[in-house]
């Protein structure tokens, strides 16, 4: 039972990366397919999904199309009773049922003025009335979850939720605009994007390069502050290992880090591998083979 999932670019499709993360982060089985938001492709390439017109679409194993995140969750929560995509204490169940409905509804002036990108942090962004509105009311949903839930910290109603997933774009707008929040509620998007799904995502946009940069901002930019600046370049071979750590495909694709070559089946492997070694367990898996030696 493998899902296919229809996404669009990674560093600024924020509704993609919603559908990413309810099945990534419930180990539900799926495939990606790149639709070209940017490329001018995107009627082409979701002509098979009609009448689904935007990013994320996730076709089911017996063929039926579901649109729209919420519509996406709710029908994957119903087919996966015990993957826990929804809070089990059903007061919990239904406010994160809210706080996703108002996230699909709402925060308009957030979404517009920021549109998300995960490159990184832009320095003295000055958000509009309308987008510190925007950002109360977030705050006053989030607190109210961790009153119903109990939850102090992490996640906001104790375990991973759809919540969650709902609200990790979100955190990434706060973040990679330097927005105001509360110390709590800064440190709660940062545990969204610490892990590794999130920079794993990430480190698969960031193997397209873009010119020009979509969302441009007139203003000075300091590095993505999870993952740190990748010390990893490519190179040519030969490599320590002979196949790739992630298919077990023969390599013929090389990067350096610490002084040691790795390869890889294919540019896209390393590419994603260059951007964020750390963010991937099969690759820390090989490093640490290698270096107990």
């Amino acid at each position: 039972m493998t899902y296919d999932l229809y996404i669009g670019d990674r560093l600024f499709s924020s509704w993609s990366m919603r559908g990413w993360l309810m099945l990534e982060k419930f180990n539900l089985p799926h495939r990606s397919h790149m639709i070209g938001l940017y490329s001018g492709t995107m009627a082409q390439d979701m002509a098979s999904l009609a009448p689904a017109r935007l990013v994320p679409a996730l076709r089911l194993p017996e063929g039926t199309v579901v649109g729209e995140s919420l519509a996406m969750a709710e029908t994957l929560a119903e087919r996966h009773p015990d993957a826990g995509l929804w809070p089990s204490d059903p007061a919990a169940r239904a406010t994160a049922r809210w706080l996703c409905a108002e996230m699909v509804a709402g925060f308009g002036a957030l979404r517009g003025e920021c549109p998300m990108q995960l490159l990184h942090v832009w320095q003295g962004f000055d958000p509009s009335d309308e987008t510190l509105a925007d950002l109360a009311r977030i705050e006053t949903l989030w607190d109210h979850a961790r009153t119903v839930s109990g939850a102090e910290q992490g996640p906001l109603f104790g375990t991973y939720s759809l919540a969650d997933v709902f609200y990790t774009p979100v955190a990434a707008r706060i973040i990679g605009y330097g927005l105001p929040v509360s110390r709590a509620n800064r440190t709660y998007c940062l545990d969204l994007l610490s892990g590794p799904a999130v920079r794993q995502w990430r480190a698969m946009g960031l193997t397209v390069r873009y010119d020009p940069f979509p969302y441009r901002q007139d203003l000075p930019s300091k590095p993505w502050p999870i993952g740190g600046v990748s010390t990893a370049k490519p190179v040519s071979g030969p490599s320590i290992n002979q196949v790739c750590p992630y298919s077990g495909k023969p390599v013929v694709e090389f990067l350096e880090l610490d002084g040691k070559c790795w390869g890889f089946c294919n540019p896209f492997c390393r590419d994603k591998t260059v951007a964020d070694p750390d963010a991937w367990p099969k690759f820390a898996a090989l490093r640490a083979t290698v270096n107990d030696s």
